[in-house]
């Protein structure tokens, strides 16, 4: 019951609440002894020496700051943390049990003020900068997010009773009681310490001594160092150090104020004590009420705006009403927002940083940065103070200021923090996969005549494909050299490219060409002639239609067709339909042997007469054993554009040897082929092994239609198609950006898809139950049990695999809405082996998302991070539902291949309660889901008669 509170209230997951506790507990003392002494300390320091010493004791605790850490980073680089940690909590609570003999003795002095000012400065920056770089190795990035927040109402708590207990104990006992019970329950923290530990520190000792080596790697480096190398540690400290000067300047107003008010130390104790306490009470709500939803809501380094923004508020407040009750407002807003929110955000911010840097850099700044921030704030006050004489009224004025460079260093912080957690997945992806290089594609002159003149056949291939769109007319006696190349290939292409040059160029050697014995060659000269020199076309055809060469009179027989589709006249003139005819019956007559390359003419010319009586020639051949006429037969197709050829060139798709020249003669139908390609997927009558490469004939299209037809496509049930489209898109995008998409149509398919995914996964659980239940409680007949087993297998298996494409799919979805290469990092994180990675990619997303698809989305998405670890738990709530209520939803809402499976678990189920699902399926305009349906509807009515 505890545990479902919780997790309900907190989201504490199975596991994590005995940790979350102890570490809520090592921080709620630490928090409880600093505010008894810290509120102790300060009143006796000002009954004592009055506010106008407390510049100086900034300046001081500066001094000793950087001191302090000089010695202390020795020690972290010699010593464990642990070991650091338990001498430091000994060592101050030592110091805090003197302080009481001292107090009690009556001895205390000036000197001894000062040094205790500066103990309990230290104190309160040290022992809370370790506690935070110990949670930071307890939780990783998206645990710390969630229970954070958690952890530090444990601080908050311990300020609120810590404070109270020092209002109740200084009045009734007086300080130094205090101070005594404060020094006491400093050494409680020492086993909590060590349980946390035990609990989790201890079982990441293999990833501590990878830290610890390249930490010792890198020892030489001092923090100061690390941070400026670092542009996110830089402004993180600058961030820390800002928020340090602001805060004890508005310490000082508000103490300077309540000193003037309140001139006796106890009454000035308890009044330190009351507001401390408030304040903390304040923070507690925010803590347990707010902070997560903000988390959720901005982000981590958005609510870092929260204080600054308070703040700025309170002091335009001040400007008007210069009292003591507004003090308290902004102490509060300080005291309250710092302690939750930014607090929370601060610790985040720093997540993305490795550990071993973290350690050394963190100390740094919470005791060096925020100390130095205290001194410089002193001296401040020593020059306005003293050497300007002017009221602490004035303070206000700079506090605005500082808050301005506040709210600045937050926005540089943001973007730092980004950057951070694409770097850890980048490199964490880079030391686990080959990086390859790619040639560069730009070539200068000399070299690529070198390459016409002398290179190899696929040298030269390549580079006259990238000079395609290219006049270059220094090339243009090295491409009219080719024509003398070995190759047929290199002399085919050399033609094509002497169509950007002048009219008629290298005419004698093309005619030469005509007498080649290659086909294509012949026809590729022979339409050069006719479309790129001055010959008449007439003496062309008369020339080669009769030609006793097959070579020559094939090619000239196939230009007179395409050009005929213009021009009814020439095809006329030169009996085009009858010589097509004859060549018919020639090749059908067995008598002489026919070349593949003539009935690949002999198609092309037909498909271009436009003669439909012609057509069933070209159906013909696409059962032909030469898949070379196979290939021409599916181009044949495409050129006519007849409907009753969608179908067969669709199967092609299937095939991978046909699949680039289906998919081109496919794409000659125009976007018109889409209302097709639609009703039969509405109608889920695409074939199984086609469904994968229908979006590709789409995506050739490349306009607003095919945009579309995809986005259509995309609410397909079929989640083959769904995934592929989605590529399809993402691919239509990298080429041209400008096509539009419509964002909120992009949105609304996301959501679906994120619910189908949701779906799958509550699928899944169920099935899996009913396995479990079905192992408990076997039927008498084992053969029926297998078989139940291996159809509710098959439905998992199914289930699983569509689970990983509809992720891909949401990935490619996503990069149509951000930065695609942003979305690349975050899914190639998501899929990396290390753990690590996976949870840098989910943060990184979460700053990525806007909050409509992230709070959808992201816990579908830690779903695979979270399901294999060491708990075995899933952070997804999953809707419970019976097997039957699950079987119906595949039913309805699922592709063929589901339904297919759901209809096979009927059968062995005997389930007649889904007689009329079976009745409806009976008619489906799939053929597979039809029989199938049809016989499991047989089945149990036999079933039915025999029980009779």
């Amino acid at each position: 019951m505890l545990r479902i509170f919780f997790r309900k209230a907190f989201d504490i997951r199975d596991g994590e609440l005995r940790i979350s506790f102890f570490m809520q507990l090592y921080i709620f003392l630490l928090i409880t002894v600093l505010l008894m002494v810290k509120p102790t300390i300060n009143a006796l320091f000002l009954s004592n020496l009055g506010a106008e010493q407390l510049p100086y004791g900034y300046i001081l605790v500066a001094a000793i700051a950087v001191v302090t850490m000089f010695f202390y980073n020795k020690a972290v680089k010699r010593f464990s943390l642990r070991v650091i940690t338990i001498s430091t909590l000994v060592l101050f609570s030592i110091s805090f049990l003197v302080l009481s003999f001292i107090m009690h003795t009556g001895i205390l002095n000036n000197w001894v003020l000062y040094f205790y000012y500066l103990s309990v400065s230290l104190f309160a920056v040290l022992v809370t900068s370790q506690f935070w770089i110990i949670a930071n190795m307890v939780y990783n990035a998206r645990e710390a997010k969630r229970l954070f927040g958690f952890i530090g109402a444990g601080a908050i708590a311990g300020g609120i009773f810590g404070g109270y207990l020092t209002t109740l104990i200084a009045s009734s006992f007086g300080n130094r009681i205090v101070i005594l019970i404060a020094g006491i329950i400093i050494l409680l923290c020492i086993p909590i310490l060590q349980i946390v530990w035990k609990l989790r520190i201890r079982k990441l000792n293999s990833y501590i001594r990878i830290q610890r080596k390249t930490r010792d790697q890198s020892s030489d480096v001092a923090p100061f160092r690390l941070i400026i190398q670092s542009k996110h540690l830089t402004y993180l400290a600058a961030i820390v150090g800002v928020g340090v000067v602001m805060a004890k300047l508005v310490d000082f107003q508000f103490s300077d104020f309540a000193n003037r008010a309140i001139p006796d130390s106890d009454e000035l104790a308890s009044f330190f004590g009351f507001w401390f306490s408030t304040f903390n009470v304040v923070a507690l709500a925010i803590q347990l009420f707010l902070t997560n939803r903000l988390m959720a809501w901005l982000g981590v380094t958005t609510n870092l705006l929260i204080l600054p923004l308070c703040i700025a508020i309170g002091c335009l407040l001040f400007l008007t009403f210069p009292e003591l009750w507004v003090l308290i407002i902004i102490k509060g807003v300080d005291g309250s927002f710092k302690q939750s929110v930014n607090k929370a955000g601060i610790e985040l911010s720093i997540l993305p940083i490795p550990y071993h840097i973290k350690n050394e850099a963190k100390s740094y700044i919470d005791v060096v940065v925020d100390s130095v921030a205290t001194g410089l704030a002193g001296l401040m006050l020593i020059f306005l103070i003293r050497k300007l004489d002017l009221s602490s009224s004035y303070i206000t004025v700079i506090i605005l200021l500082f808050l301005f460079i506040w709210v600045l260093l937050i926005y540089k912080l943001r973007e730092a923090y980004f950057e951070s957690f694409r770097k850890n997945i980048q490199n964490s992806l880079a030391s686990n996969s080959v990086v390859t290089k790619k040639l560069s594609s730009e070539r200068t002159v000399k070299s690529t005549i070198e390459i016409l003149k002398s290179g190899d056949e696929v040298e030269i291939l390549t580079l006259l494909d990238r000079l395609k769109d290219f006049r270059l007319n220094t090339l243009e006696s090295h491409i009219v050299g080719l024509l003398s190349h070995p190759s047929n290939t290199v002399k085919i292409a050399a033609i094509q490219q002497l169509y950007l040059y002048k009219k008629g160029t290298a005419i004698f050697k093309i005619r030469e060409l005509i007498n080649e014995e290659d086909d294509t060659l012949v026809y590729v000269a022979m339409e050069y002639l006719l479309q790129h020199t001055d010959l008449n076309d007439y003496k062309i055809y008369e020339s080669f239609l009769n030609s006793p060469s097959d070579y020559i009179s094939n090619a000239a027989l196939l230009c007179l067709a395409k050009e005929s589709t213009n021009n009814k006249k020439l095809g006329l003139k030169y009996g085009l339909n009858s010589r097509i005819e004859k060549k018919i019956r020639e090749f059908n007559s067995h008598e002489s042997e026919t070349r593949s390359e003539e009935v690949a003419e002999l198609l092309i010319a037909i498909a271009h007469t436009g003669e439909e009586k012609y057509y069933s020639y070209i159906s013909a051949h696409f059962n032909n054993i030469d898949p070379f006429v196979v290939k021409h037969a599916i181009k044949a197709a495409g050129i006519t554009s007849k409907e009753s050829f969608i179908a067969p060139l669709l199967d092609f798709l299937a095939e991978k040897y046909f699949r680039k020249t289906a998919t081109k003669a496919l794409r000659s139908y125009g976007v018109q082929i889409t209302r097709t390609i639609l009703k039969l997927d509405l109608a889920e009558n695409i074939k199984e092994p086609v469904r994968e490469h229908i979006p590709r004939v789409i995506e050739s299209f490349g306009t607003k239609d095919s945009v579309r037809v995809l986005m259509r496509l995309l609410r397909s049930k079929d989640f083959i198609i769904r995934s592929e489209a989605a590529k399809s898109l993402s691919l239509i995008k990298e080429k041209n950006s400008n096509l539009p998409v419509d964002q909120r149509q992009l949105t609304r398919i996301l959501l679906k898809e994120t619910n189908y995914y949701k779906n799958s996964l509550s699928a899944i659980a169920t099935i899996k139950k009913a396995e479990n239940e079905s192992s408990l409680h076997p039927l008498e007949d084992t053969d029926i049990e297998t078989e139940l087993q291996i159809a509710r297998e098959n439905i998992l298996q199914i289930l699983n695999y569509q689970l990983d494409q509809s992720l891909e799919c949401i990935f490619k979805l996503l990069s149509l809405k951000y930065d695609q290469a942003d979305i690349d990092v975050a899914y190639f994180g998501l899929k990396s082996d290390v753990k690590e990675t996976k949870i840098n990619a989910v943060e990184f997303l979460d700053n990525v998302l806007k909050s409509r698809l992230k709070n959808n989305m992201l816990p579908l998405i830690e779903y695979h991070i979270i399901e294999t670890n060491e708990y075995g738990v899933s952070p997804l709530e999953l809707s419970e539902m019976s097997e039957t209520k699950c079987m119906l939803l595949l039913l309805k809402n699922r592709g063929v291949n589901t339904k297919l499976a759901v209809i096979n678990l009927i059968l062995q189920k005997k389930d007649r309660t889904f007689t009329k699902q079976l009745r409806v399926l009976s008619k489906h305009k799939n053929k597979k889901v039809r029989r199938s349906a049809m016989h499991t509807l047989q089945s149990l009515k036999r079933e039915a008669i025999i029980l009779q």
